[in-house]
């Protein structure tokens, strides 16, 4: 083959898009029976405006500008969405510090409309909140992510890219003539090689990497589990826009987002785990409850249920500072035509159609 593309999550189907319509002959190989399973569904299906990374980290410049690109292909595309905003909170003065630090983060990130408003606009916004200080940040939004994904296919097999379901890598080596060739398991068993190899396997993608044989284990990352799960609001929504508290270690706090139906949900916590898991326990609600309420105190006994969880792809352990987007070419492990995305986690979603064309650049 030309390119392959491991797995059909949001960001190896941007890739696969992309190289197709470059003009390269592109199959995407996915373990599961359909696209998008993991990460990709798993999460707030938020667009980011690009207010909480670090200034000049890839987080921070893709995020931006993959936000106002996904919105231009939203609309072109026919994919539902909505530029609802959302508010940011501090609950007490004691978090008033954490929010102007936000402040200054998103416009050092170049998100200028990101804006200080008093507590009565705030709550003239969103009656049923409690808050100290606030933010607006009027370029957040939310998406069918799923519609993306298919929107993001069917680009691609317009342009001759295949998909293979069921197809999973199970390992690989590089050959002596510079193509890497990967032994693919699934009913159908099969070798396939080329000169570009893409590794989107998210979740495993550590895993994926460190089964190529000839690829420097030095350079493959830690790979540890953060499991985020959601609780659903029973009836309707106070809310017409997304509300986030002060972040807290390994996320963005337990937040109120929307769907496209005005439903509410609550999420994700923070929940370390060693393997892949998508249970919710219904004992974990009461953590919710005094989460939520500390912005929203009107949330009522009883009214939240599980919902489902997402797992962030770590390769920092917990207690150490998230890590950036790493997008590993032949210039950091040495190896022609592999590129590798690890932790592509939160704004990956946002940011995967500015992602992908980073990759193209490297492939």
């Amino acid at each position: 083959m030309d390119a392959i593309v491991i797995g059909a999550g949001v960001v190896g189907l941007a890739v696969a898009r992309a190289l197709a319509l470059g003009g390269r002959e592109v199959v995407v190989l996915e373990a599961e029976d359909t696209i998008g399973s993991h990460t990709s569904s798993r999460n707030s299906e938020v667009i980011h405006a690009g207010i909480y990374y670090p200034r000049g980290s890839l987080k921070a410049r893709l995020c931006v500008e993959g936000r106002e690109r996904l919105y231009r292909y939203c609309a072109e595309h026919g994919v539902p969405h909505a530029r609802c905003g959302k508010l940011i909170v501090a609950a007490d003065a004691a978090q008033k510090a954490e929010l102007e630090a936000i402040h200054a983060r998103a416009h050092a990130n170049g998100v200028s409309d990101v804006v200080r408003i008093a507590v009565a606009q705030a709550l003239s916004m969103e009656p049923e909140i409690a808050c100290a200080a606030a933010l607006h940040s009027p370029s957040t939004g939310i998406i069918d992510s799923h519609a993306f994904m298919l929107a993001l296919l069917g680009d691609a097999e317009a342009r001759g890219a295949m998909l293979a379901l069921r197809s999973p890598v199970q390992r690989g080596h590089v050959c002596d003539d510079g193509r890497i060739e990967l032994e693919v398991g699934g009913a159908d068993p099969m070798r396939l090689a080329a000169r570009t190899v893409v590794n989107c396997a998210g979740l495993v993608a550590p895993r994926v990497a460190r089964a190529i044989e000839g690829f420097p284990s030095a350079k493959v990352p830690g790979m540890w589990f953060a499991k985020g799960n959601y609780y659903a609001l029973t009836g309707r929504a106070p809310f017409k826009r997304l509300v986030y508290p002060v972040p807290e270690p390994g996320g963005l706090g337990v937040h109120v987002t929307l769907d496209l139906a005005g439903q509410a949900r609550f999420g994700p916590d923070v929940e370390w785990i060693d393997a892949i898991d998508y249970s919710v326990d219904p004992r974990r609600a009461e953590r919710f409850y005094a989460a939520v309420r500390r912005y929203w105190p009107g949330l009522r006994d009883g009214a939240l249920i599980p919902g489902y969880a997402g797992i962030r792809p770590k390769i920092t352990p917990p207690g150490e500072p998230a890590a950036d987007f790493v997008i590993q070419g032949a210039r950091e492990h040495g190896v022609a035509g592999l590129v590798n995305l690890f932790a592509i986690e939160s704004p990956g979603l946002t940011a995967s159609l500015a992602l992908a064309e980073e990759v193209v650049r490297m492939a």
